[in-house]
């Protein structure tokens, strides 16, 4: 792996994953405030995708200008192959510890 994937990397791109073809920032935001019940700033989402980036787990690219938009366009996130990588090997890394953990984790009423 290229690096640590730390929680909130591994957060943004398995969210990239799902939303696909819709995968920008804003949609990106929403969907982790969402499912993952917490409050992120815009700034710290964009910090995350630039080291993305960065470590060549995303690539970007520019949509059309929109008139909802103003005229400006959305810059659209999609994994590259070692992206792909890297959360495969998270997630076998964290199945072997479940795995290797014991923990019952019933919890008793």
């Amino acid at each position: 792996m290229k690096g640590y994937l730390g929680e909130f990397e591994e957060l943004v791109l398995l969210t990239i994953a799902s939303l696909g073809t819709d995968a920008y920032g804003v949609a990106i935001k929403e969907h982790i405030e969402k499912l993952s019940n917490r409050s992120i700033s815009i700034g710290a989402l964009h910090s995350t995708i630039t080291r993305l980036e960065e470590k060549g787990f995303l690539t970007s690219w520019l949509g059309e200008p929109t008139q909802e938009r103003g005229g400006r366009r959305k810059r659209y996130f999609e994994l590259t192959q070692d992206g792909k990588v890297a959360l495969i090997e998270m997630k076998s890394l964290r199945d072997e510890l479940w795995k290797l953990s014991k923990v019952n984790l019933s919890v008793s009423k």
